[in-house]
């Protein structure tokens, strides 16, 4: 690849900064000061800008903590999306959310740009678990929670077995391992109640940070990104 884009992506620049930052000589490959920006790297060359190593981001992943009023999707001519919460500089990603929270739904949602991941993470083969706390209109009685978990009639299909765990008389925690739309605050009209506030707090094994606010956001670790990796991309 370029260096221009090498420097950019893993500086976190714009092109036209990394590009600006070569010219001056402040980039060396292999201990080499390199001032062309069409100068071709590998990713797994030793680049350095004013003598600190980068490293190239092909991948990018993010946790959000969706605040509401916001539509997961990448773009909308009426709402604003949740990649209007990120700084710019991060638009050069291409990230998109991995599956989606509704517009009044707040908590977890994974932004990333590798195809592969998301296509795996939605798969309804893998069975993803979601789960999400929910504030009902009223009480929920124990065989309400059961009927949750056994499986309701949503109107095109049967719900799949999900867990639920009661917090206290209104409140839930609801683990389900499909996407059907609207399909929390369909299933808990199908046992008489209604949804007034809902939040997911975990995808599959990832739970939302808590330290997160509405709104905020930030990068998985390395060691969050390779547990993720390891478990649905192909080896």
């Amino acid at each position: 690849m370029r260096l221009d884009k090498f420097v950019s992506d893993g500086a976190a620049m714009t092109r036209s900064e990394s590009r600006k930052a070569i010219k001056k000589g402040r980039v060396l490959v292999e201990n080499e000061i390199v001032k062309d920006i069409a100068f071709s790297v590998s990713e797994d060359c030793r680049v350095y800008l004013d003598g600190n190593e980068i490293a190239y981001k092909k991948f990018v992943y993010i946790m959000l903590n969706k605040p509401q009023g916001y539509v997961s999707a990448t773009e909308d001519k009426k709402q604003k999306t949740v990649l209007d919460l990120l700084d710019p500089s991060y638009s050069r990603y291409q990230l998109f959310p991995v599956g989606r929270l509704d517009i009044d739904t707040e908590g977890f949602l994974l932004l990333t740009n590798d195809g592969e991941l998301a296509h795996n993470m939605l798969s309804p083969n893998k069975n993803v678990g979601k789960t999400y706390f929910l504030r009902l209109e009223k009480q929920i009685t124990d065989s309400e929670i059961d009927n949750l978990e056994k499986g309701v009639d949503i109107g095109e299909c049967i719900t799949k077995p999900a867990k639920a765990e009661r917090i206290c008389e209104r409140e839930i925690n609801l683990t389900i391992t499909e996407g059907k739309f609207h399909q929390i605050k369909r299933m808990a009209k199908a046992v008489g109640n209604e949804v007034v506030y809902l939040k997911r707090l975990a995808y599959g094994n990832f739970y939302l940070d808590e330290a997160l606010e509405r709104g905020s956001y930030r990068s998985l670790t390395e060691e969050e990104t390779e547990y993720l990796c390891n478990v649905y991309k192909r080896k």
